[in-house]
C-alpha cells in the first residue's frame, strides 16, 4: 500500500478522531544559499490504542516529524492536531496540558537523568502533588511495576547503578506518571544492547494492551517496527513512500526503499510469522 495523504482529522469507521495528526505538514531549515526539506508534505494519523512506527535511515525526516509532532520544533506549514484540534501554535497552559497527555522517550535514557538524583527523587519530581487518591509513593511503584520494575528494588538506585534496559524503563515510567495518553518512543531501543531490545518493545507492547496507549515508535529498524508496531509508515528524504498494515508491508512491500530496508533484516518475515499482538 503507498502512501495517501490523510484529510484533517479523516474519521475511522467506528467514528472516531485520531488523537493525533500531522495534516500537510512541511519542515524546512535554511541553509547557506537556500533550504533543505527535511520534511516534505507529509500526513499521518496515529489512532487510539494503536501502536505505528515510522521508520527511516538517517537523514528520512523521521525524527524531524516526531519533534513536530511533539511541539519541539514548529512546523513551516501544515497542521498538527489533538483529538481534531489544532494544537500548532498552542502556548502557555494549552501547550503544557498536551505535554501532559504527550509523552516522550527518548533514545539515550542516560542522558535523561540528573546524574545525583536517586530512581525515586527523579520520579518524585515529576509530580509535586498526588494523583487522585493515590499517593506518590504508589504511584511511583506503579508505574515502575508496569515497566517491570520492583519499587524497593529501583527507587533508591543512582542512574549509573543500572542497566541501560533498567533506565529506559524508568524513563517509561516517569513518562506514564503523567496518565498520557500518547506516547512516542523515539529511538528508544538503539542505544541498548539486542539483548535487551526485545524486552523493551514488549514493555511498550504491554503498555498498549494494559493501558489502551495510543504508542509512536519511531526507529531506524524496520524490524523492530515490524515487530511491535499494528501499522507502519515508511520514509525516505522527508516523504512518506510507503504504509500500511504491518503484515502487508512485511509480505507485500511496494516500494524500492522499503524492499530494500526489509532485505537487511536476516529472516525478518519467518521470525515474524508467529508474532501476536
Amino acid at each position: 500500500m503507498t502512501a495517501t495523504t490523510s484529510q484533517n482529522a479523516a474519521m475511522v469507521p467506528d467514528g472516531t478522531v485520531p488523537v493525533l495528526s500531522a495534516v500537510n505538514v512541511v519542515k524546512e531549515f535554511k541553509v547557506a544559499g537556500g533550504h533543505i526539506t527535511a520534511v516534505d508534505n507529509v500526513s499521518v494519523d496515529f489512532h487510539a490504542g494503536k501502536v505505528l512506527a515510522v521508520v527511516g535511515e538517517s537523514g528520512s525526516g523521521k525524527s524531524t516529524l516526531a519533534r513536530m509532532l511533539l511541539r519541539l520544533m514548529p512546523v513551516t506549514s501544515g497542521s498538527i492536531k489533538y483529538l481534531g484540534k489544532d494544537v500548532t501554535r498552542i502556548k502557555g497552559n494549552e501547550l503544557r496540558a498536551y505535554w501532559r497527555d504527550v509523552q516522550a522517550v527518548f533514545q539515550d535514557p542516560f542522558s535523561s537523568f540528573n546524574q545525583f538524583f536517586t530512581v525515586g527523587q527523579t520520579l518524585r519530581r515529576r509530580m509535586s502533588a498526588k494523583q487522585g487518591d493515590e499517593s506518590l509513593d504508589e504511584l511511583i511503584e506503579r508505574c515502575l511495576s508496569y515497566v517491570g520494575l520492583k519499587s524497593a528494588d529501583a527507587v533508591n538506585k543512582y542512574p549509573h547503578q543500572l542497566s541501560g534496559g533498567q533506565r529506559q524503563r524508568v524513563m517509561i515510567a516517569r513518562a506514564l506518571m503523567m496518565n498520557p495518553k500518547v506516547l512516542l518512543a523515539d529511538e528508544a531501543t538503539s542505544m541498548l544492547d539486542a539483548s535487551l531490545r526485545v524486552s523493551a518493545l514488549n514493555v511498550l507492547q504491554d503498555l498498549r494492551s494494559r493501558l489502551g496507549l495510543t504508542v509512536l515508535f519511531i526507529t531506524h529498524d524496520i524490524g523492530q517496527a515490524c515487530y511491535l508496531a499494528d501499522e507502519v509508515v515508511v520514509m525516505e528524504n522527508g516523504l512518506i513512500v510507503e504504509r500500511g498494515i504491518t503484515d502487508d508491508v512485511i509480505f507485500n512491500p511496494q516500494n524500492a526503499y522499503t524492499k530494500r530496508l526489509l532485505a537487511d533484516v536476516p529472516d525478518l518475515k519467518g521470525s515474524l510469522k508467529k508474532r501476536t499482538h
